[in-house]
């Protein structure tokens, strides 16, 4: 029988599923998902390929999981960090600056793009959980259109356009490089929403 990690079976095997998401992150920062095995991620994770069976069936359930777990994690983190803002223009300050301090490994990961390698249910499952933040992104732009703090505009168009540019475009990891990139993009945001001038916040020489 399997060493158990934790003081009860429940804690066992929530470490150990965030030992397996850990062990992916770190593979899909080096490769492909499609390139990687699950004999990989359990070594990667210090755990049997047994245990990795007793969580998730195959690999792309593996995926769904992380992908799931990271997204609750982000959408309550970015709900708190928008709960004391009420101006919808510093709201939307705040989202373009959470989804620059994002690390998004499934999306950045080297080799074919995900929509490339795994199957159409599983995409729609990922999709869904792009929905959860893009959900917080059209309420912000929706409190703004009805404050007049945004012009009137259709949010179909608009909200995969502002997600696009900001899972697109690269951040430097730290240095004042990083902070310019970040004002940068939340001012080029703000313009493409229509929002009124905002001085941006300082940027170290």
């Amino acid at each position: 029988m399997p060493k158990i990690i934790g003081g009860s079976l429940h804690e066992h095997r929530e470490q150990t599923r965030q030992k397996l998401f850990a062990a992916l992150s770190a593979l899909m920062a080096d490769q492909g998902f499609d390139a990687i095995t699950l004999a990989e991620i359990a070594s990667a994770a210090g755990v049997g390929r047994t245990a990795v069976y007793n969580h998730f069936p195959d690999k792309e359930s593996l995926l769904l999981g992380f992908i799931t777990h990271e997204t609750e994690q982000y959408a309550a983190t970015l709900q708190r960090a928008l709960d004391d803002i009420e101006d919808p223009t510093e709201q939307l300050q705040t989202y373009v600056r959470q989804q620059a301090a994002l690390t998004k490994v499934y999306h950045l990961a080297p080799g074919p793009e995900l929509r490339s390698v795994l199957s159409r249910g599983t995409q729609q499952r990922v999709r869904e959980h792009v929905m959860v933040v893009e959900q917080i992104l059209r309420r912000i732009l929706a409190a703004g259109i009805e404050s007049g703090a945004f012009p009137s505009q259709d949010l179909d168009v608009t909200v995969p356009l502002i997600n696009a540019c900001l899972s697109g475009r690269g951040v430097p990891a730290d240095g004042p490089e990083r902070d310019r990139a970040i004002a940068q993009t939340e001012a080029f945001v703000l313009r493409a929403v229509g929002a009124d001038a905002v001085a941006p916040a300082p940027v170290p020489a």
